[in-house]
């Protein structure tokens, strides 16, 4: 029988954007119990309101209302698309980073969704309402693969191989044509915020400008809240010339891995993945775990 120790283990040994996803059905789920058994909303004041007055009231929900969604083929469709994306960014890129491009998007949607509800006339949409769901951070992880990467593949039902471009433009199409059409005209420019959000950072990436470096620092406290305590003590030497020398080493490594890694991304743009060496394969694995 699965304890709750044996939950918890399982929950620490999977990685981040792993982790995101499992929250991501725990609070779905508890949602659900709650509205079901109790008529009661639970996460009211973690849903993104249309009115920049509700906002101002509830400014976590730029973020949280990304971790909320309505209905199960909501939520699958949301963590299938990240599972499958955040396994072909992290093996590239450093988990850090991936991260910055994930919740950008979800950040650069809300706002997209906010200016939408409150600048554009009520009689060109349909309504205020809220905004909920990771769709926004989902489409600025497949910009951003499809931009940075455009020959990249993903195999379908272990039957034929197709370019994440190729499915980024018929989801762009799609939703275009239905935020046209008026449904859920909301969600649909929250979308196009992380596309956009996608899309500017590959391109920027691709001149050498990483434009998440001002975010990282709220990454990485992020990022330590998903990591197990150490019950190890660590003893600190105050010596400001070895960690002079350990940072210099540090960058040192961080630039030669780095190059390596555009290297590879390289070959793989020009050649695909399956032309990559043994070693090269290998390496990717190891970053992808760092």
């Amino acid at each position: 029988m699965t304890t709750v120790q044996d939950l918890k283990y399982k929950f620490n040994n999977l990685d981040v954007f792993g982790k995101i996803i499992a929250i991501n059905v725990v609070v779905f789920l508890v949602g659900l119990i709650f509205s079901s058994l109790f008529r009661i909303d639970l996460f009211n004041y973690f849903e993104l309101p249309s009115d920049i007055v509700d906002f101002l009231l509830q400014p976590w929900s730029i973020i949280s209302y990304a971790f909320l969604h309505n209905g199960i083929w909501h939520l699958a469709f949301n963590m299938l698309f990240l599972y499958y994306l955040s396994r072909v960014t992290t093996n590239l890129f450093r988990s850090k980073m991936i991260l910055n491009v994930y919740f950008l998007g979800i950040i650069s949607g809300g706002i997209a969704y906010l200016s939408f509800t409150n600048l554009v006339p009520t009689t060109l949409f349909s309504g205020r309402g809220v905004l909920v769901g990771a769709s926004a951070g989902v489409s600025a992880l497949l910009l951003f693969v499809a931009a940075y990467m455009p020959n990249s593949e993903i195999r379908l039902f272990n039957v034929f191989n197709v370019k994440w471009k190729h499915i980024a433009m018929v989801l762009v199409g799609l939703d275009l044509v239905r935020m046209l059409s008026g449904q859920n005209q909301g969600g649909f420019v929250a979308h196009f915020g992380g596309y956009i959000l996608g899309y500017v950072y590959a391109t920027k990436l691709l001149k050498g400008t990483d434009i998440g470096t001002g975010f990282e620092r709220s990454m990485d406290s992020f990022t330590n809240l998903f990591k197990p305590k150490s019950k190890l003590k660590t003893v600190h030497k105050n010596k400001t010339q070895t960690k002079a020398k350990r940072k210099t080493k540090t960058d040192s490594d961080a630039l030669s891995k780095q190059k390596k890694i555009d290297n590879i991304l390289d070959k793989i743009s020009k050649s695909g993945y399956e032309s990559l060496t043994a070693d090269e394969k290998a390496f990717l694995f190891k970053v992808g775990k760092d």
